[in-house]
């Protein structure tokens, strides 16, 4: 029996792959006289036979080789002995040719009593085969560099693909190294990692690198390189192999979108607008321009609204007017710009006017010609900056946000020997887009903040006097600009009798509506104040305000209108008189004064603390003390107290800060704040310091009067002879006319006890007191009554006039203005000789 040959075995060894899928195969059984026992499908598209057609027949009929009957007995044995076996047979075809098949043949087995075997068969069809030329072509036209260097990393071979990359070729390549012909291309560091290949035997994949090329020297490429080594037939290394792939334009997209996103945190880390506008420049430089200069609209600097600029079709805009606000340079000085930060600068000459700015469409050249470029004639400067310099492309940027113009970003490009190129307009276009909306935001919060401080610095008191009562100091400290505009406020109100009204508050919140809030609240405690209210039913008609604002506010809809609601408020209100030296005072929620007496350790009264204003349904209550003259008295906001963490502590410091010895009112205040205040704070800080002054017996007088219309007459003679020894005599007249009409009306229309009083401070105060708590009114008497004129005289002759509530009664009083030079007079008056000293 003949073995299987060579060639047997080789097919098995070639197909063994194939073999492992049947699922296409022709199968059939045979049994061991040579008889089909099966026959499939797969055997009919085979060979062309029927199941009926070769069931029961001789499989011999479909051997086509002469030596066949010899092979299969050979097979058949094979296959007794528990052996498979697969090769190549030649075959007939049902209509006369032959087929080269695949046959697989199992190890014997039985069924029904007979010995049998399975066969399993696939046409071998011929391998195509590759000619040299078409080798030769591919490698040759392949998209990808290609190219192969010995173990010393010179070339060997090189094809079309690589010289058009490199720009140098063939011939000039072949025994020379990479890095001797590119240096501009990390030509040592690429050799570095070859070697590395050759040593280990690893290749390495997609290596990204960058650089100049002799192909495209003004443009900077990135090209992606894969190593491998070439080994021979016995695994001897004898060079390596590389491919190259030109991937700029993924690496130009990667840098533009990573460039994009660095900018977005290095863009805008403020409000400010020229910070912001440095930020631009100096993210620019180097690492995408060599020059670079932010010229901003000069409103935009400004706090004045400044609206978007719109073309108007019928007229050519103005040339919009422009500051520098940035310039930063490689060049240390920067010493390529003609105008400094701050100077205005001109606008591009046509077609470059303001129609730039209003489209947003950049202004890209390439290739800069000194010579030929629009600013040559508006400029002389410029082109000589640009040969010196050698400004060669350059990209201007209009700043635009929210339809707004804001100004222009020029980059510029000097050392970097590459122009820019398309995908540089579009980083420069994002790189401006991120930054104007951070300028515009800055400009807004500028306007807003700018607006909030306005308006919250001109509902405070542009001047501050507590006559001759109290000497006044303050010091306010706006919240820093994390926290903003807050609604910390204070007053000094002049009142009736040489009294003065001191008011100090906070309200919750900060921005313009805090300050808004604050405003009502202050002009609300000037309208309640003058009405001559005791500090507990000053703060009740207060805390009614604010509640009904607030419900206004609610009513109203405010939240849904982005404007915050009122939501309360802090309040204190002290009223002094310096005839009594008495100080009576209320607060609602707020902290209480801190008092210094001149010979005694500084106190904080104990008023009841009050419901902050706004909760309703709760009563205020107040608290008189005696104030010793020359006496610290000061009113403050939390945020003085609260700064180091502990409200006890803070106040603590503030009455050591105040127990201080310094006759100066002003520097005391000022160091008491920086002491407790060194840096920037979260809230608004106010405190309001006075010192007591008290009018003795020779700045006030007052006399009891009878009931009795003939007293009229000698307390007319008394005022006006005290007048006169003040050294007011030219009010001596005036003040008999005010005495008589006072007094008069106070006999005919009120209840005794009536009692007058005369006080001599800045202004010159008659008092005239009773029992009634009738209020006066003020009569307009026809030409033909006989009276009713009083308090219309009353009117008339004083500087102001009025009445306030006491708890025996009322006081109606009127003031007559001191001329500055008798009031000097009256301060320093030398006595007469024949006086008494």
């Amino acid at each position: 029996m003949e073995p299987a040959r060579k060639s047997d075995t080789a097919a098995t060894s070639m197909g063994s792959a194939d073999l492992s899928d049947a699922s296409t195969d022709a199968a059939a059984v045979i049994s061991q006289d040579g008889a089909v026992v099966g026959w499939t499908r797969g055997a009919e598209a085979l060979l062309g036979y029927s199941a009926p057609e070769m069931v029961g027949a001789s499989a011999g009929r479909l051997l086509a080789e002469p030596e066949a009957p010899a092979r299969v007995g050979g097979i058949a044995e094979r296959c007794r002995a528990g052996n498979g076996w697969s090769g190549m047979i030649r075959v007939r075809h049902r209509d006369g040719r032959t087929l080269d098949v695949l046959l697989r043949v199992s190890a014997a087995f039985r069924m029904d009593g007979r010995e049998c075997f399975l066969l399993s068969a696939r046409e071998e069809r011929g391998r195509w085969t590759m000619a040299q030329s078409v080798l030769d072509g591919f490698l040759a036209r392949s998209p990808v560099g290609m190219a192969v260097l010995d173990r010393d990393l010179r070339y060997v071979w090189v094809n079309g693909t690589l010289e058009q990359l490199g720009g140098v070729p063939q011939e000039e390549r072949l025994g020379r190294r990479l890095s001797e012909l590119l240096p501009g291309l990390q030509g040592e560091a690429l050799e570095k990692v070859m070697g590395k290949v050759l040593a280990t035997g690893v290749p390495v994949t997609d290596y990204e690198y960058h650089g100049w090329s002799w192909a495209d020297p003004h443009r900077r490429h990135a090209y992606s390189a894969s190593f491998f080594p070439l080994v021979d037939t016995d695994d001897t290394v004898t060079g390596i192999g590389y491919m190259v792939l030109d991937v700029t334009e993924r690496w130009a997209a990667r840098r533009i979108l990573s460039m994009v996103n660095e900018a977005g945190t290095s863009i805008g880390t403020t409000l400010d607008v020229l910070r912001t506008a440095e930020e631009l420049a100096d993210f620019a430089v180097p690492r995408f321009a060599d020059f670079v200069v932010v010229d901003l609209l000069e409103p935009v600097l400004g706090s004045e609204t400044h609206e978007a600029l719109l073309e108007d079709a019928g007229s050519a805009p103005a040339r919009p007017a422009l500051r520098r606000a940035a310039v930063r340079s490689v060049r240390e000085g920067c010493p390529e710009a003609v105008y400094r930060v701050g100077d205005r600068v001109g606008f591009l000459g046509p077609p470059y006017d303001a129609r730039t700015l209003i489209k947003g469409d950049p202004l890209f050249i390439p290739v800069l010609d000194a010579d030929q470029d629009p600013w040559a004639a508006s400029e002389p400067r410029r082109p000589d900056r640009i040969r010196e310099f050698g400004i060669h492309s350059l990209i201007s940027v209009p700043m635009r946000a929210r339809n707004t113009a804001l100004g222009l970003a020029t980059f510029a490009r000097t050392t970097n020997p590459a122009p820019f190129g398309s995908d540089d307009v579009l980083l420069a276009r994002e790189l401006v887009a991120r930054a104007a909306v951070c300028l515009d935001n800055a400009r807004r919060y500028t306007r807003e903040h700018t607006a909030a401080l306005t308006l919250q610095r001109s509902l405070l008191p542009p001047a501050l006097t507590g006559g001759t009562a109290l000497d006044v100091a303050s010091s306010y400290l706006p919240a820093d600009s994390a926290g903003g505009v807050g609604g910390d406020w204070f007053d000094v109100i002049p009142l009736s009798g040489a009294r003065v009204g001191l008011v100090i508050g906070d309200v919750v919140g900060h921005g313009i509506s805090a300050a808004a809030s604050m405003g009502r609240l202050r002009t609300a405690v000037q309208t309640l104040a003058d009405m001559e209210l005791p500090p507990d039913e000053l703060l009740a008609h207060l805390d009614d305000l604010v509640l009904r604002l607030g419900g206004e506010e609610s009513f109203s809809g405010a939240d849904a209108r982005g404007t915050a609601a009122f939501t309360g408020a802090t309040c204190l209100y002290a009223v002094y008189d310096p005839v009594t030296r008495r100080c009576t005072m209320a607060r609602a929620g707020h902290p209480p004064p801190v008092v210094v007496p001149p010979d005694g350790p500084a106190y904080f009264p104990e008023i009841p603390a009050g419901p902050p204003l706004g909760l309703g349904g709760m009563a205020f209550e107040a608290t008189e003390i005696e104030l010793a003259e020359h006496s610290l008295f000061g009113l403050f906001t939390n945020g003085l107290i609260q700064a180091c963490g502990d409200v006890e502590r803070g106040m603590a410091r503030l009455a050591e800060a105040l127990a201080r010895p310094e006759p100066d009112l002003e520097k005391l205040c000022g160091t008491a704040v920086r002491d407790l205040i060194p840096g920037p704070q979260p809230d608004d800080i106010a405190l309001l310091l006075t010192r007591t002054h008290a009018l003795g017996a020779d700045h006030a007088v007052s006399w009891d009067i009878p009931d009795d219309p003939a007293a009229v007459g000698e307390i007319r003679t008394l005022a006006a002879r005290q007048v006169t020894e003040w050294g007011l005599g030219e009010l001596a007249v005036t003040t008999e006319l005010l005495v008589s009409e006072l007094v008069t009306n106070a006999i005919r229309y009120a209840a005794p006890p009536i009692r007058v009083r005369l006080l001599r401070d800045s202004r010159l105060t008659c008092e005239v007191a009773d029992a009634s708590s009738t209020a006066p009114r003020l009569r307009h008497a026809r030409s033909t009554d006989e009276g009713g004129r009083g308090l219309f005289l009353v009117a008339q002759m004083s500087l102001r006039w009025g009445a306030r509530y006491t708890g025996e009664g009322k006081i109606i009083w009127a003031e007559q203005k001191i001329p500055a030079e008798q009031r000097i007079s009256a301060e320093y008056r030398i006595p007469d000789e024949r006086e008494t000293p």
